[in-house]
């Protein structure tokens, strides 16, 4: 079993980008405990959070492009697209973004609102957030 610690600094600026590399690590691995402390200094206050996590365990890609129609692998095409081009402004890899199943699961169910966006699976709020609206004025360009 490995462990790795967080600390979640309450201050704004640091706030959410802490949330994030929390969750991006979370994310990528198979959690097996944590256990979570609230830390006050004389200068900041932070939620210390401990992980103890394996490795996740490599699986076959959830879908296959065979799968789509033609109208949806040109939607999946657009998709990668911009999901490449938005991940190499960044300098981050797309996968960081959203991975291919969740665009190939977008393009299947070319959501037309926000809310629809969000209930895909494994795509959820916080993707929707930071890539929803990019995502949604994509779909109704093409």
């Amino acid at each position: 079993m490995n462990i790795k610690v967080f600390n979640i600094r309450l201050s704004k600026e640091f706030c959410q980008v802490d949330q994030n590399k929390m969750n991006e690590f979370l994310d990528s691995v198979e959690v097996k405990l944590t256990s979570t402390n609230f830390v006050t200094t004389s200068t900041v206050d932070f939620w210390s959070a401990v992980v103890f996590y394996e490795p996740k365990k490599e699986t076959k890609s959830s879908f296959d492009l065979s799968e789509l129609t033609v109208e949806e692998k040109k939607i999946y095409s657009a998709l990668r697209q911009w999901r490449n081009e938005l991940a190499e402004r960044l300098g981050w890899s797309g996968f960081r973004i959203c991975h291919n199943s969740h665009l190939a699961s977008i393009a299947k169910a070319k959501p037309q609102t926000l809310d629809e966006l969000k209930r895909i699976k494994s795509f959820g709020e916080i993707r929707t957030a930071n890539y929803g609206d990019d995502i949604i004025s994509l779909l109704n360009a093409l």
